[in-house]
Order: C-alpha cells, then structure tokens, then sequence
C-alpha cells in the first residue's frame, strides 16, 4: 500500500486575510464619515426650517401688533398659544439641543432671538415697543443661519 500525501494546502495566507480585513477598515470608516455628514447637514436644514416658522409667525404678530414679542413672550407658552397659534413649541428647539427656549444671543444647540428697540435699546413692549429683531440658529460645522425683521 501506498500513501500519497498531498503537501499543498487550499486556504488563505495571512497577508491575503490582512488585506482584506484593511480594505473593510477603510469601507467602514468611509461610511461612517459619509453618515455622520448627512445627520449633520440634516439637522442643520432642519434649524434653517425651524427659524424660518418662527420668523413667519413673529412677522405675523407683528402684522396684527404693530410691534415684535419680547424674548420672554417667545419663551411662554401661554403667550404662544394665544397668539402665535400656527407655531409648534418643537420649533423652538435646536436638533442638539435640550430645550424648547430661545436666547438672547448665539449659541451652539439653542437658537437667538435678539430683540430691541428702535435704535438697539432694551424693549419690554410697554414703555419701548420691539421693533428690531435676528433669529440665529449656529449651524454644525461652522457658521450661522440668521433671518432679520422685515419693518
């Protein structure tokens, strides 16, 4: 009897196996970056929307007011509801942020509304009317997105 044993063996070299687990690492991470730039440009299209609502019902106030909400009006809810109707308290709210309030001055996951009289003084809407305003939500990736009033 005779046994032929065959020396050459099927299956893959260490170095083919490296290569391939590179070539996915690079796919993963290429992916991964890719997905990571389409969230951020959504919620930065999605705080473009949300200052252009609150600024069409601001402007909407002002047209039945003759004057703008102060930041505190904005900021309750009771003054919202009767008489800014048409705006959703989820508007307020930065994609990344926590609260459903506006600031007076930019910042990163909160948007501004900065209010004042004619002339950049204090408003309170009793003794000074408001009648200048920027809304400003800060974009990721740098910049801001800012609608000014239109009186």
């Amino acid at each position: 009897m005779s046994f032929k044993s065959n020396s050459k063996q099927q299956g893959f070299t260490i170095v083919e196996l490296l290569i391939v687990i590179v070539v996915i690492g690079i796919l993963a991470a290429l992916v991964v970056t890719t997905f990571t730039g389409i969230q951020q440009r959504a919620r930065n299209t999605e705080r473009q929307t949300d200052i252009k609502a609150i600024h069409g019902q601001v402007e909407a106030y002002y047209a039945q007011n003759g004057r703008y909400p102060t930041l505190a009006n904005l900021n309750d809810g009771t003054f919202r509801s009767a008489n800014m109707k048409g705006l959703d308290a989820e508007a307020l709210k930065d994609p990344k942020g926590t609260g459903q309030t506006l600031v007076s001055a930019a910042a990163a996951n909160a948007y501004a509304y900065d209010v004042t009289a004619t002339g950049g003084g204090a408003c309170d809407n009793s003794t000074n009317d408001c009648t200048v305003y920027v809304l400003t939500a800060t974009n990721e990736g740098g910049g801001t997105f800012a609608k000014n009033n239109l009186n």
